[in-house]
């Protein structure tokens, strides 16, 4: 085995690559009407049999993926009403799957963590590079960057008071 094999099948602790396991466990639960719980843990054990459907991600990675995706199921009616506040002029219908699912998920870090937005903006903007279509990076990124300059300006009750209980 090259060592480049051997590097690529070590599990990995990026919040980055705990996005995008998150980011694919959404998008298939979208995609097949399944719980988001099903998924997660049908693409966990598939990670740890050492398939590369999803990134192979270490506990700490893999914690914070599970978070993304239980926040993301607890407050998604609150992350879609940002959005529809944020994004004028389209309705999730007219939207790819893709640009919104990888937009939810950074709404919802957005709102609901301490993370700070320029690293979540930037890991959704790879995402949707990757996973996307020809302007899903800039749409994505002109999408969130408005709802950082939204949210530095407004106070933050609800996402401060929730991102800075134990998370």
């Amino acid at each position: 085995m090259t060592r480049r094999r051997e590097k690529a099948q070590q599990p990995v602790g990026t919040r980055r690559a705990a996005r995008e396991f998150a980011f694919r466990v959404l998008f298939e639960a979208e995609r097949g009407a399944l719980p988001l719980e099903t998924v997660f843990t049908r693409a966990e054990g598939a990670m740890r049999e050492g398939d590369d459907t999803f990134p192979q991600l270490n506990e700490e990675a893999l914690a914070f993926a599970r978070q993304l995706v239980e926040g993301l199921r607890d407050h998604r009616p609150d992350v879609d009403a940002t959005l529809r506040r944020t994004i004028r002029g389209w309705d999730f219908e007219q939207m790819a799957q893709t640009d919104l699912n990888v937009l939810r998920l950074a709404t919802f870090e957005m709102l609901y963590t301490p993370e700070p937005h320029p690293p979540v903006i930037e890991s959704a903007v790879r995402i949707a590079r990757k996973f996307g279509g020809e302007d899903s990076g800039r749409f994505v990124n002109g999408v969130l960057g408005g709802l950082s300059r939204g949210l530095n300006t407004a106070p933050r009750a609800a996402g401060e008071a929730e991102g800075g209980a134990g998370e």
